[in-house]
């Protein structure tokens, strides 16, 4: 069979997942160059609004009541985008909570996750991200004590 080119059958990386990480390689291009940390931090700010402003229906109310919370509870997070999403970075600068928008990645719910840098550690096994289909009382509530709890 010399000459004939084999098609993949199954590819490694779905569009949606090479897309994120496109919007990761970009974020990592500015964060990297030469501003001043106020430039850079109002920057993140208005990606992270940008990308909640993107987002439709149910993930879009349940992405600005996350940030809202996040911005109430957490002062010392900082807003910006990780993987194209919304996410909240430490004084390290890594993301320590985020939301996966369903739409982003056509999956059957959001999830609001939080990264290692959390403080979320209970006991031998703790859970680090939730579904979210819509938010009520009882949920913000629980982000709240969750987000006051990941930053300690």
């Amino acid at each position: 069979m010399t000459g004939t080119k084999k098609t993949p059958t199954h590819q490694a990386f779905s569009a949606e997942e090479k897309a994120a990480m496109k919007a990761a390689a970009a974020e990592a291009k500015k964060a990297a160059r030469k501003a001043s940390a106020e430039e850079k931090a109002a920057e993140a700010l208005a990606d992270c609004v940008a990308s909640i402003e993107a987002m439709d229906g149910d993930d879009r109310a349940a992405a600005e009541t996350i940030h809202a919370i996040v911005l109430k509870h957490a002062p010392g997070l900082s807003p910006r985008t990780w993987y194209g999403m919304p996410a909240y970075a430490g004084a390290d600068g890594k993301a320590v909570v985020f939301f996966q928008p369903a739409g982003k990645f056509k999956a059957r719910y959001a999830t609001l996750g939080f990264n290692d840098g959390a403080a979320l550690d209970e006991g031998t096994m703790w859970p680090t991200s939730f579904a979210v289909t819509k938010l009520t009382a009882a949920d913000e509530k629980l982000i709240a004590e969750l987000v006051v709890r990941a930053v300690g």
